[in-house]
């Protein structure tokens, strides 16, 4: 059995010993005592059966099913980006034997949600509230639901979450997530909130609340550490950009996503976890102003960018476009990561652009400092 294998069958709480005792992570008393919490969660699901999972065969005998309160607290940690709240479920998923558990992404799982529930509908006309037995069939599977990035944005899901996490929970359902906002801010200023409510209490119910408040950003500091210009271009820039992605969202696949600016959409190829992406032509061989360069910076802590050509006289255009972009990112302390054909202050070395790009080369320079990594970033709630 390998070192890691080893340290899986333990629980998470080792796993992030270890990680420490390597040098993977700095020392954080915070995320030691979410470890241990998910510890002792580990313990609890050890001997745990779901009481309420696959009770079908009970209601058609007309038996009663098993209490579901034997089902173990869930955990909600939540806090800024960067705190490692992700790190800490992937390390206690890891550690869970067996096939009954599930970790995905919260937006990705309430899509399939309503994919079927218009299904059910479908085939049953008469079905008015298809939720229990939606609730019923995931748990036959699935008893352990690691959901990333718990939030609520929308009214469709904010008006079945109540039913349906009640159902969840009802068939003993073990839940673990993690957030940027406390439960009793979810959906906060959303239409008809206080229909929204009951699923809060139905929540807080049923998991421990954990804040981590930690003082370091540790994504920050895997930027720092990484190194946020590649050049030149090619295979070995192109890698680091993907291994920045991947370091900054926890190895997320990543999804397309839409901005509004000015009344018209901005396209995000892809994003995750406060990062978006795009090459040099989707931002600035488009015509792209400062109203769509500000929606990416307050929307997105990070974005990383690939494929800066040189920029003579003849790319006026994507010049410009460049400087009103950086301006943008700069001006919100968004993080870039970047891959280019030269050094910042050699990208447009001549020409009547060469003037206008000196401040945008200067912004370059010093977005790659530790000083800039470290700042917060000021998007839209600042």
């Amino acid at each position: 059995m390998s070192d890691a294998a080893a340290t899986s069958t333990k629980g998470p709480l080792f796993a992030y010993r270890d990680m420490n005792r390597e040098g993977a992570l700095h020392h954080d008393a915070v995320q030691a005592l979410a470890a241990e919490k998910l510890q002792s969660l580990w313990h609890a699901l050890a001997a745990y059966k779901p009481s309420g999972g696959g009770s079908g065969w009970r209601e058609r005998l007309g038996l009663a099913r098993r209490p579901a309160e034997s089902a173990p607290q869930g955990l909600y940690l939540y806090g800024p980006v960067g705190r490692g709240k992700s790190m800490l479920m992937d390390l206690f998923y890891e550690s869970i034997a067996g096939g009954h558990k599930r970790r995905v992404h919260f937006h990705e799982f309430m899509l399939e949600i309503h994919e079927t529930m218009h299904r059910w509908r479908q085939r049953d006309g008469k079905l008015q509230d298809p939720l229990p037995k939606i609730a019923a069939e995931i748990a036959k599977d699935t008893w352990l639901l690691c959901f990333d990035e718990f939030q609520v944005e929308n009214i469709a899901d904010a008006m079945i979450l109540g039913r349906l996490f009640e159902g969840l929970f009802d068939e003993g359902v073990v839940v673990v997530a993690t957030s940027n906002r406390h439960p009793d801010d979810l959906y906060k200023g959303g239409l008809q909130r206080d229909r929204f409510l009951p699923f809060i209490e139905v929540l807080k119910g049923r998991i421990d609340i954990l804040e981590l408040e930690a003082e370091r950003d540790y994504r920050r500091d895997r930027l720092v550490d990484m190194g946020v210009y590649h050049t030149p271009l090619g295979p070995a820039a192109d890698a680091a950009l993907d291994a920045a992605f991947a370091a900054l969202t926890d190895n997320a696949a990543g999804e397309p996503a839409e901005l509004t600016a000015t009344g018209r959409k901005v396209i995000v190829p892809l994003a995750a976890r406060g990062v978006a992406r795009f090459t040099f032509a989707e931002l600035c061989e488009n015509p792209l102003g400062a109203p769509d360069y500000l929606a990416i910076a307050k929307a997105y802590h990070t974005v990383i960018l690939s494929g800066i050509p040189m920029l003579p006289p003849a790319r006026r255009n994507e010049s410009k476009r460049l400087v009103t972009l950086i301006d943008a990112l700069y001006e919100h302390r968004v993080n870039v990561v970047i891959s280019a054909a030269a050094q910042p202050d050699e990208l447009s070395p001549e020409g009547d652009t060469a003037f206008a790009f000196e401040r945008t080369a200067s912004r370059l320079i010093e977005m790659q400092s530790e000083e800039y990594i470290q700042a917060a970033h000021l998007n839209a709630n600042t």
